[in-house]
């Protein structure tokens, strides 16, 4: 091509190279429908061979590479769709849609980016020689490593990198925290949790797709759907092994049941809620039955006001952001959760439950804790913010 380009010009070489896309790809450019049926078909094998448990016709598909980490994951579901194909002579760069549910667990199925390596055999057949995450993907467990799983009564413990008596242990306290939550939250919800415990907090942070460093101090986080539909897979709690493993037992019970109350409340749970409310019940829950008074569950708080600090309003969303000096978070998460232990005090546990429940059922967020204040607690939000600041005082000065 590169001969003929003084003599006949652009026109020629670009229809040289649509002649040639079939074939090779043209410098990389997508791949013709062809070779992309090829390849979902390849894919198809490939995910049939992962249900069926079917090592050799795993292999016959390509690298073995995630075949025995995923060995003990009880899968349901598992699909490829190919998204797009680019291809290089006998390379291709297939993008595909991962689809997968756990059983027992995913009302519906984890979609998840995936960037798939191939190569073309002498006898015209694709093979995988790599799967990885997509750009801007996060991880899945078995990207990590071998996977282990232990059933609990309530709960689904996976984890990389960890002993069964550690993963015993995180269902445990899972199978604690469930029955906890319900009986606190009421209504019906899915009544079991799947936990992910990676090996490491650069574990966590991968299954997250963010930096390690907004992670650090944190014990566990949950991922799902907020105002999820009635069939959307299930939540996951991620758990931060190193935060988590310096905790006492209460303060592992708190993070696990803290952590489960967020996937009861999810569904209620919108745009419309502050995080106040919602990391402030989580708190509430995970705290009641664990005999911590309010100067030892909000020792930041409660050293503020002890020296005159008190807030002059309640956390706003940004006071709970990750990267933020932990002092700052830790007051922001204290003070959600003794605003939430007021309203169960003065109103109520009930009137809790129908409060979370009336601020997630707005559209949008302007008006909406306004509005519920006033429907359900019969008060204005100036008078509630007064009210909380004089409870501080009272439970902390």
């Amino acid at each position: 091509m590169a001969g003929r380009r003084r003599v006949s010009g652009t026109r020629t070489v670009l229809v040289l190279c649509l002649l040639l896309v079939s074939l090779v790809g043209c410098g990389g450019r997508p791949a013709a429908d062809g070779a992309t049926a090829q390849v979902q078909r390849l894919l198809d094998r490939r995910a049939a061979a992962i249900l069926d448990h079917d090592e050799a016709a795993y292999l016959g598909t390509g690298a073995r590479d995630r075949f025995g980490n995923l060995r003990a994951v009880p899968l349901a579901e598992w699909s490829y769709r190919v998204t797009g194909l680019r291809r290089s002579g006998a390379t291709a760069t297939a993008e595909a849609e991962l689809r997968y549910r756990v059983r027992g667990h995913d009302p519906a199925p984890v979609s998840a980016g995936r960037t798939l390596s191939l190569s073309l055999d002498p006898e015209g057949h694709w093979y995988v020689e790599a799967e990885r995450p997509a750009k801007g993907s996060a991880a899945q467990l078995w990207d990590q490593g071998e996977v282990s799983a232990v059933s609990g009564e309530h709960s689904l413990v996976l984890g990389v990198g960890q002993s069964r008596k550690a993963l015993r242990a995180y269902a445990a306290l899972a199978d604690r925290a469930v029955p906890a939550v319900s009986r606190a939250w009421g209504g019906t919800w899915a009544g079991r949790v799947v936990v992910l415990v990676p090996k490491s907090l650069a574990g966590m942070a991968g299954l997250l797709g963010s930096p390690a460093s907004s992670y650090r101090g944190i014990a566990a986080v949950t991922t799902g759907e907020t105002g999820a539909r009635t069939r959307a897979p299930a939540d996951r709690i991620i758990v931060n092994p190193e935060a988590y493993g310096v905790l006492g037992a209460t303060g592992k019970q708190v993070v696990l049941t803290h952590e489960t109350t967020h996937v009861a409340t999810r569904a209620a749970t919108t745009a419309a809620t502050p995080l106040w409310l919602s990391e402030g019940y989580a708190d509430w829950v995970g705290y009641l039955g664990s005999g911590r008074s309010p100067s030892q569950a909000a020792p930041e708080l409660s050293r503020a006001v002890s020296q005159g600090r008190l807030p002059p309003a309640l956390p706003s969303d940004a006071d709970f952001g990750f990267g933020r000096d932990a002092d700052e978070l830790a007051l922001a998460y204290e003070g959600g959760w003794l605003a939430c232990r007021m309203i169960a005090e003065r109103w109520g546990e009930v009137r809790l439950v129908e409060f979370y429940r009336a601020v997630g059922a707005h559209e949008r967020r302007a008006g909406a804790v306004e509005g519920a204040l006033q429907d359900v607690l019969g008060t204005s939000s100036a008078r509630f913010t007064q009210d909380w600041r004089e409870y501080l005082r009272a439970q902390l000065g």
